[in-house]
């Protein structure tokens, strides 16, 4: 019996000590930052690298990057809930749809420190907006659509999330800047992050519209299925192509000549500084939080002369 007892004293003590031990790991941890995605693609490997850049300079934090498993609005939510049950000091997401999950990131905003990018909530309690002025990057659109197609044409446009603010904003943004001309953007087919149903948009595009004679891709992955149904349609070259972005593929066909030109983002910048931003936010210094919570990182228009240029500039920013 007394060598139960001690073998139970063992445990007890041995317990206790575990107990301790984590207890003051939780206490040594780095405070963690997360910058949340909208959904799986190559778009978001630049906030990658922009994040690594962050942690470099912020030592005493824990910052990730995290992907949902599909780009809706349930799952997103999920992640991030799981995030501050983690204890997760501080979020920036790109919200998949603002208008419908207003109360969720409201509920996030009650328990962390809630920061956008890319697509922004603006009607919620985030703190500050760190990405692209989206109407501006719109309005760069027609620009190069004007520029291609001097007598004008119809233009159909693609993108991942129809209700998300940053795909509207693009929308509307390209539609004021070709009010007044012989160009129209005749309509936006969805396709939720789906790259296959994204290149058979194209697909279908192609068979149903064949008066359309410009082509739009509104996100990143976008212009590369567009790229591909029109290359392998055999009508690459025939048709405008206006990109978003700069995946590799865009980026080739704007060097080749079958794509105008893309507008291109910064998401290297909304990582590297959206960090630094709120970790200085969680230090108590709010000085880089502008009046209205607006920070804008210029977008801009990259031609056929540019892309080599651009494309060594990314190579360095990633670190490779």
């Amino acid at each position: 019996m007394k060598s139960l007892i001690r073998t139970a004293s063992v445990a007890a003590t041995a317990l206790l000590l575990g107990l301790s031990a984590t207890a003051i790991a939780r206490a040594d941890d780095k405070p963690t930052l997360a910058f949340v995605v909208n959904g799986a693609s190559d778009f978001w490997k630049a906030a990658e690298a922009g994040v690594k850049k962050a942690q470099g300079e912020l030592p005493d934090y824990n910052l990730e990057l995290k992907y949902p498993e599909q780009s809706s609005v349930a799952i997103q939510q999920r992640l991030m809930d799981d995030l501050v049950t983690a204890g997760v000091k501080g979020i920036m997401v790109s919200a998949v749809d603002p208008k419908t999950s207003t109360d969720g990131l409201n509920k996030i905003a009650s328990e962390t420190a809630l920061f956008t990018t890319d697509s922004d909530a603006p009607q919620t309690k985030r703190v500050a907006y760190i990405g692209s002025s989206n109407v501006d990057a719109g309005k760069q659109a027609a620009e190069i659509a004007k520029k291609a197609m001097p007598n004008g044409g119809k233009c159909l446009g693609f993108v991942g999330l129809l209700g998300a603010d940053n795909a509207k904003e693009r929308i509307q943004g390209m539609k004021d800047g070709l009010a007044g001309t012989k160009i129209e953007l005749i309509d936006v087919r969805g396709d939720d992050i789906d790259q296959a149903r994204a290149k058979k948009n194209v697909e279908d595009a192609l068979v149903a519209s064949p008066d359309v004679t410009c082509m739009v891709g509104f996100y990143s992955y976008n212009t590369p299925r567009i790229y591909e149904a029109l290359r392998d349609a055999g009508k690459l070259g025939s048709i405008t192509v206006v990109g978003f972005d700069d995946d590799p593929i865009t980026l080739g066909g704007v060097k080749e000549g079958t794509v105008a030109a893309t507008v291109v983002q910064q998401p290297f910048e909304w990582a590297y500084q959206g960090m630094k931003l709120m970790a200085a936010y969680l230090k108590g210094d709010k000085s880089g939080i502008p009046e209205g919570g607006l920070i804008i990182i210029p977008t801009k228009i990259i031609g056929k002369d540019d892309v080599d240029t651009y494309a060594a500039n990314l190579k360095a920013m990633s670190g490779n």
